[in-house]
């Protein structure tokens, strides 16, 4: 096997640039080691200054794992500042990851657990193979669930995020999809179709309009619905500003007189 590392290609799929980024630290499960994390971070800063890219596959390397988590040969040597500056290392990794402009595609390809599940969450959507297993095992570890397990009331209910941090409960994929995790759950041979699919709408969408959106998604997180409801005016204004609106419907338009 290949040391470990983070493995970024670009490819064209359905017609439009997408990146391609792999966890690879498949002795491990592709657990999440101080390194990998750093290297994370920067792929993802990276990506983030391409204007070409239109969609990211965020991946782990091989069949039995998307991330099993963090390194706890790492973690079982801690003490409270080196368990700060992991922890944080790994809140940096993951919020590069939100902060890309493009869409981030999770393609979970088995055990999704503990800091790999908070990556996941990091993703706009997430499609899980039939195998996949989930879940936040952290309170088993003696420690808690932390940074970015702070979305999964906004994905999962306060409820479900309880039960999932509280009891360090492991979930199957169908679990996963039915508490709205996962929005996809296909076999592992159709796992890149199910991505496919997505790509598919995304192309469909002009560059500038798709970057917008997911930026206003990301307020919407963040402000009052009031703040968020202005800021989508402006949004739509601005959008006028880039030529796009008006190059689609004309388009659209033309098309259909054509038909």
């Amino acid at each position: 096997m290949a040391e470990p590392g983070i493995r970024v290609e670009f490819r064209e799929r359905a017609g439009i640039r997408v990146a391609e980024v792999a966890i690879d630290n498949q002795r491990r499960l592709n657990c999440l080691s101080t390194p990998l994390l750093v290297e994370l971070a920067a792929a993802f800063s990276r990506l983030s200054a391409d204007d070409a890219l239109r969609a990211v596959v965020l991946t782990g390397a091989g069949e039995k794992a998307f991330i099993g988590g963090a390194d706890l040969n790492e973690l079982g040597a801690f003490d409270a500042d080196t368990a700060r500056l992991f922890i944080t290392r790994l809140h940096q990794a993951c919020a590069a990851i939100r902060a890309c402009p493009v869409p981030v595609i999770g393609r979970i390809n088995g055990f999704c657990l503990g800091g790999g599940l908070e990556v996941a969450a990091c993703c706009d959507m997430r499609v899980a193979t039939e195998t996949a297993v989930f879940g936040m095992p952290e309170v088993h570890m003696g420690i808690p669930s932390v940074i970015e397990a702070a979305l999964l009331p906004g994905l999962i209910g306060w409820g479900k995020t309880r039960e999932m941090l509280l009891t360090g409960q492991l979930y199957g994929a169908e679990e996963a999809r039915a508490m709205g995790f996962v929005q996809k759950v296909a076999p592992a041979g159709e796992l890149d179709g199910a991505v496919d699919h997505w790509m598919a709408g995304i192309v469909k969408g002009t560059p500038k309009a798709v970057r917008s959106q997911k930026a206003l998604i990301g307020r919407w997180e963040r402000v009052s619905i009031e703040e968020g409801i202005y800021a989508g005016i402006d949004a739509l204004s601005d959008a006028y500003r880039t030529g796009e609106p008006q190059a689609a419907i004309a388009a659209f338009f033309a098309a259909k007189t054509k038909g």
